[in-house]
Order: C-alpha cells, then sequence, then structure tokens
C-alpha cells in the first residue's frame, strides 16, 4: 500500500468525518451520531453547545492532521505509524478541549454557568 493511500485512507477519513459533523450537526440528542459524553447529553443546551465546538474543532485539527501526515508521507514514504498516531492526536485534544469547554461553561446538572 502507497503511503499516500495510507494517509488518505486514515486522515482523509478523519477530515471527511470532521467535515460531515461540522456540515451535518445533529439536531438533537441521539444514540448514534454527534459528540456523546455524560456532561454533552444532560440537555438539549450542553448538546448544541458540545457538537458544535466539537465538530469546530475537530475540523481545524483533522485539517491540520491531514496535511501534516501528508507531508511525513512524502519525506518518508515508508508505510509507518506516524500518520495514526498524528489522528489520534487530533481526537484526542478535539475530545479534551471540548470536555474543558463543556467544564467551564456549564454546572454538573447541565445548567449554564454564570
Amino acid at each position: 500500500m502507497s503511503s499516500y493511500v495510507y494517509v488518505l485512507s486514515v486522515n482523509g477519513l478523519l477530515l471527511v468525518i470532521s467535515l460531515i459533523l461540522y456540515f451535518f450537526p445533529p439536531k438533537k440528542i441521539n444514540f448514534l451520531y454527534g459528540y456523546r459524553t455524560n456532561k454533552s447529553i444532560k440537555n438539549d443546551v450542553t448538546w448544541n453547545f458540545a457538537n458544535s465546538f466539537f465538530s469546530k474543532q475537530l475540523l481545524m485539527y483533522s485539517a491540520i492532521s491531514f496535511v501534516f501526515a501528508m507531508i511525513l508521507a512524502f519525506i518518508n514514504p515508508i508505510i509507518s505509524w506516524q500518520p495514526m498516531a498524528i489522528m489520534l492526536l487530533a481526537i484526542a485534544v478535539s475530545v479534551i478541549k471540548t470536555e474543558q469547554q463543556l467544564f467551564n461553561n456549564f454546572d454538573e446538572d447541565g445548567n449554564k454557568k454564570k
């Protein structure tokens, strides 16, 4: 498998998923689609906030990871673990930042902090 195909299938798929979440966000709390954590499903306000924030973060970090992985594939065309690690890092950073924003903006019951 070519290193470019590998990057397109790993990091490119994450970029496509982030675009879908950004342009077609979930309308209401569901069990299949969207950013689902205990804090984000408390109510509709936390759900909409979390999904909006997460989709923007994931789009930004997945685009960065895609470009960085393509550069790595160009520099070192041998398939290795770096594109997958970059993808996982992009997801982890997006989740951590979203959880921080939920913690900063909402209390434990899902009410907006003053």
